[in-house]
């Protein structure tokens, strides 16, 4: 080969080179600004008002199992029924550097100084099941809709008693959730000839609704029907009931729990309970999620349908899990 020759094919080569060299920075450059915009993992935050009532733990685990998938990470916390156990463990959250939070709160009104925390520290809120009163700091909510759920119960008692009688209403006043379904079944009950003999709060817990009613079977002989915020309450009133022989008094809830759905389909006297989905509350709220993280168009507000589960369709939805 001649020296021409040569020196033709090196420019050659050298040409190539620089032209592979410019097109590998390119792809480079392509790649990380794509890579730029989104994030490689997600850290997301839970807690709620408590992980002792198995709502919240299907809902917990339908979060986990969405985010999860993923590839990203979910932080759950139990403050166990204590807001500032809440606010606390919020705030331990926000220094792991979560993205985003799905928040249920022990206090509707106790929560707000772990809102402002999330909101300085640039953190969405995923409100869900549970309204927070200073609802301004919350960026998108997920829940049912608990008016709806109380009164379908109400609903079902006025035409099981026309003329009305003596009942018990158990809610619990820092649960907005609960405020909701007891004003629903209020208003379905109004003008139908009912005397609430005793409405104290159960804190939505089983023992202590037991306990309470218990006390309240003593001074009330003539109660028909008692109404509990949601379905641990309700089976609370149900036990003290058993244990009192007080078996005609009739049981109502919210939630359609399968312990609940249980009760009804032995055709006793748990004969109704309000329904929502667990698992449907938890997947539209971490799709919620994933839309604000990624810019993306969303709903403020997101309803979950709830509904009536008697002795009548209770087969329909089976007793074994959640609907």
């Amino acid at each position: 080969m001649n020296r021409a020759k040569r020196i033709l094919l090196l420019i050659l080569s050298l040409t190539l080179i620089v032209s592979l060299v410019a097109c590998t920075n390119e792809g480079g450059k392509d790649s990380e600004d794509a890579s730029a915009g989104d994030k490689e993992q997600y850290t997301f935050g839970y807690t709620c008002m408590t992980m002792n009532n198995p709502f919240f733990q299907i809902l917990e685990k339908s979060i986990r199992d969405e985010v999860e998938k993923n590839g990203d990470v979910l932080i759950t916390t139990d403050p166990a029924m204590d807001v500032a156990l809440q606010i606390n463990q919020i705030e331990d959250m926000i220094t792991q550097g979560i993205d985003a939070i799905f928040l249920n709160p022990v206090d509707w009104e106790g929560i707000r100084p772990a809102l402002v925390a999330l909101e300085e520290a640039g953190i969405p809120i995923i409100n869900f099941d549970t309204e927070v009163k200073d609802f301004e700091y919350v960026t998108a909510y997920v829940g049912s809709d608990n008016k709806n759920a109380g009164f379908v119960c109400g609903e079902d008692l006025a035409k099981r008693f026309p003329d009305g009688g003596d009942i018990v209403v158990l809610d619990s006043p820092l649960m907005n959730s609960v405020n909701d379904r007891i004003e629903g079944f209020l208003e379905a009950i109004e003008g139908k000839g009912f005397n609430i003999v005793a409405q104290q709060d159960a804190k939505g817990d089983l023992q202590t609704s037991m306990n309470i009613t218990a006390d309240i079977l003593q001074a009330n002989p003539d109660i028909v029907a008692i109404m509990g915020g949601n379905d641990p309450t309700a089976l609370g009133a149900l036990a003290a009931c058993k244990a009192a022989n007080a078996t005609d008094i009739l049981i109502y809830g919210v939630d359609g729990s399968p312990d609940a759905k249980s009760e009804i389909a032995q055709g006793g006297q748990f004969v109704g309970s309000g329904a929502q989905s667990p698992v449907q509350i938890g997947v539209k709220s971490v799709e919620v999620g994933y839309k604000i993280l990624k810019d993306e168009a969303y709903e403020e507000r997101t309803p979950v349908e709830t509904f009536l589960i008697n002795e009548d369709n209770v087969e329909e939805y089976g007793v074994d899990g959640w609907q």
